[in-house]
């Protein structure tokens, strides 16, 4: 069984594919664990809480293990995750009201590490941008998360939500231009 982890561990991406499509055990396993923090973290910034975001990135691989199928390959596995994952989202989002932050993630905080003034402005500040990203159309909100959080360049993103590259471009560029209406922003 070990041999058979690490044969596994070994795996590029297409191989793990096909591995799962064969049944091999533990191969969705170990897709999940290759991918399911950059899936956790694209969900989080959709819905802004840890609840959410673990049962909407469930909800990705869900729908990633139904559909190994017609995975194609003419895109990296990421790329479909993530495209997965911003649908899974929008879907998601487009049907709930604001989303909100649990008390207790508050605990695990280290009071040390700023003045409690500090803090404060930087929670506010937060949510405040939270809210704003939360008020952008799908589209726009879906650019910039992954533009600004998940660093994906233009092509990457285009990739990711079937579009073209210009359209990708509009969208961030109307995106941040909304985002500074929202805030306020006169810069």
């Amino acid at each position: 069984m070990i041999t058979a982890d690490l044969a596994l561990a070994g795996l590029d991406e297409p191989a793990l594919v096909e591995a799962c499509l064969e049944g091999r055990p533990g191969a969705f396993d170990l897709l999940v664990e290759r991918h399911r923090r950059t899936v956790y973290q694209l969900c989080y910034r959709f819905v802004g809480n840890h609840e959410d975001a673990s049962d909407l990135s469930q909800d990705v691989f869900l729908r990633a293990f139904r559909g190994l199928k017609s995975f194609r390959g003419q895109a990296s596995l990421s790329t479909w995750l993530y495209r997965i994952g911003v649908n899974v989202c929008l879907n998601r989002v487009s049907a709930k009201t604001l989303p909100s932050e649990s008390i207790d993630e508050r605990q695990f905080e280290d009071a040390r590490a700023q003045s409690p003034d500090d803090r404060l402005l930087q929670e506010e500040r937060g949510a405040r941008v939270r809210a704003a990203v939360a008020q952008l159309p799908p589209k726009q909100r879906a650019t910039l998360i992954l533009r600004m959080y998940h660093e994906m360049s233009h092509q990457e993103i285009a990739d990711v939500l079937g579009s073209s590259v210009g359209a990708v471009k509009a969208n961030f560029f109307h995106a941040m231009g909304n985002l500074k209406k929202l805030l306020g922003d006169d810069t």
